[in-house]
């Protein structure tokens, strides 16, 4: 039977509270009665959906976003993805985000799973959500937020996760979902959106 590896607390201290992180550093008590520091990020965890999008003579297409990412200053190929908002729940918050940043809207929604994306220094965890049936409408961005939205096919996208022109970690997991949904391994469980659902 595996030996409990749990580390417990003794004492903490805020270094910084900012817009939507919160960073701490606590001393914890290790297994084997020593002691150590772990410094964390508190993060309010965020969605990623996985557009699925029927294009002409039923080929499907993804929707995908390039954005520029300041602190690796580069520009970073992703699926949409957002934080959530207090109070929200996580499908609501991936209808908003779906909304905002790509100006689609979908009948069809099913959640994949939770990941967590920098286990060693944050809470952050991120829902994956699928979605489908999607209608086009008008963006939302937030003020200072500019991204291009554009389609790839799931072959395409395989192939950037291979060469390495996708690194994001939320859309390499988000990939490997698409692969073993599409073989029928991860089977989905898809809700429909009643066609008067409000806006989100």
């Amino acid at each position: 039977m595996a030996g409990d590896l749990t580390e417990h607390k003794l004492h903490g201290q805020e270094l910084l509270r900012g817009h939507f992180l919160h960073a701490f550093r606590d001393a914890v008590r290790l297994p084997d009665g020593s002691t150590a520091q772990r410094e964390y990020i508190v993060h309010p965890g965020a969605v990623m959906i996985v557009p699925l999008l029927e294009a002409a003579g039923g080929s499907l297409q993804l929707v995908l976003e390039r954005q520029f990412r300041y602190p690796l200053g580069q520009t970073i190929v992703e699926f949409p993805a957002g934080k959530i908002d207090p109070g929200e729940n996580t499908l609501a918050c991936a209808r908003r985000e779906l909304l905002e940043e790509t100006g689609y809207t979908a009948r069809q929604w099913a959640r994949a799973g939770v990941l967590h994306p920098v286990v060693a220094y944050s809470t952050e965890f991120i829902e994956v959500w699928f979605a489908r049936g999607l209608t086009p409408g008008q963006r939302r961005l937030d003020e200072g937020e500019f991204l291009e939205v554009f389609t790839a096919t799931p072959d395409q996208l395989m192939q950037w996760c291979r060469t390495g022109l996708v690194t994001d970690a939320k859309t390499l997991i988000g990939a490997l979902w698409l692969q073993n949904m599409l073989t029928g391994a991860w089977p989905l469980s898809w809700q429909v959106l009643p066609a008067n659902a409000d806006a989100p």
